[in-house]
């Protein structure tokens, strides 16, 4: 279990980070703190929430002062009353457990796979946006979540099943039309770090698993994702990316080719991720060309959804009913 942000704090907020978690814990009405400056307050109270995903009933609070006192009195606003709470948490602890169970002996790359597919399979996206959709109550206990709430659930999953990870976000940018901040994870695996982004990979999946934003480097995961607003380590290995270690990463059109023509054979969907040179339009169109030629051969039409920022595409095929063209979409992830 790692406590990213609590270890990056001064001394003085780490006492009131600690403070507050105890007395959250405790379910206190006022917990007494170090005398902290508004923001920093703010801070500290938010990233100890992304430390501790387990603390889901508490998402605001209020606080007093005297005027000379070095203290602050700290005041949990809870989304529960205090015995529903404990019903909550009761019923979270065995939910958690019971869900990395059958993953304990798996390898780590396998325990992350499985903590992913099983989001993506029993987790709607919450467009409504409720409040426990931003904690790991939605996604554990409703099935709806939101960018916080699943990264949460990730998270507590992944110190559940022993894998390094923490929470990380992004801010909104307006002028791109990103409305809201984007919160996701990063992961340690082989002693490596990775950006997964489960939130993304299920807005894509429309009822097939997607792993376009499966253990990014760095370079890639900011193709569509803003700045992170407070540091976390370096990504640097691409080595890992999921389409990279299934072999489903191609430098080769010919590859493509082949691929879509077995894909056109045995009437499947196939995706696979492009990294031979830049995904410009001009490459993108020689690559559907040659998608559209292998379904050609079998008079089928292709269908092709395309991820242009990862370079990943997916496709499959349908009767061709005469077209010459294949149906292409672009698609668009939740922002939050």
């Amino acid at each position: 279990m790692e406590f990213y942000y609590y270890n990056r704090m001064n001394k003085t907020q780490q006492s009131a980070y600690h403070a507050i978690l105890q007395g959250l814990i405790a379910l206190a009405d006022s917990i007494q703190i170090p005398k902290l400056e508004a923001e920093e307050l703010y801070q500290v109270f938010f990233q100890l929430r992304l430390d501790h995903p387990e603390i889901f009933w508490a998402p605001a609070y209020k606080y007093k002062y005297y005027v000379d006192s070095p203290n602050l009195i700290f005041l949990p606003e809870y989304l529960f009353e205090k015995g529903k709470i404990k019903e909550h948490q009761k019923a979270m602890k065995a939910r958690v457990e019971k869900l990395a169970r059958p993953a304990k002996d798996l390898t780590e790359w396998e325990r992350e796979k499985y903590v992913h597919d099983f989001i993506c399979d029993n987790v709607c996206y919450d467009k409504l946006k409720k409040t426990y959709s931003h904690e790991i109550i939605g996604p554990l206990g409703q099935g709806v979540g939101v960018c916080e709430g699943i990264a949460k659930a990730v998270k507590i999953l992944c110190d559940a099943l022993g894998i390094w990870c923490i929470i990380v976000l992004c801010g909104s940018n307006p002028e791109k039309g990103i409305k809201y901040r984007h919160t996701w994870n990063i992961v340690k695996i082989a002693g490596k770090y990775y950006h997964l982004d489960v939130t993304f990979d299920n807005t894509l999946g429309n009822g097939e698993r997607r792993y376009d934003y499966f253990n990014l480097d760095d370079k890639n995961i900011f193709r569509d994702h803003e700045p992170l607003l407070v540091p976390a380590p370096a990504c640097t290995d691409g080595d890992h990316f999921y389409y990279k270690e299934k072999k489903l990463s191609f430098t080769k059109k010919k590859e493509v080719y082949k691929r879509a023509l077995q894909t056109a054979k045995k009437g499947k969907v196939f995706t696979f991720h492009w990294r031979g040179g830049y995904l410009t339009r001009e490459v993108l169109g020689e690559l559907l060309t040659l998608i559209q030629s292998a379904g050609q051969e079998r008079q089928k039409n292709a269908r092709i959804s395309l991820n242009w920022p990862q370079a990943v595409i997916r496709f499959d095929f349908v009767d061709s009913q005469g077209k010459a063209e294949p149906d292409v979409i672009r698609e668009e992830v939740y922002e939050n």
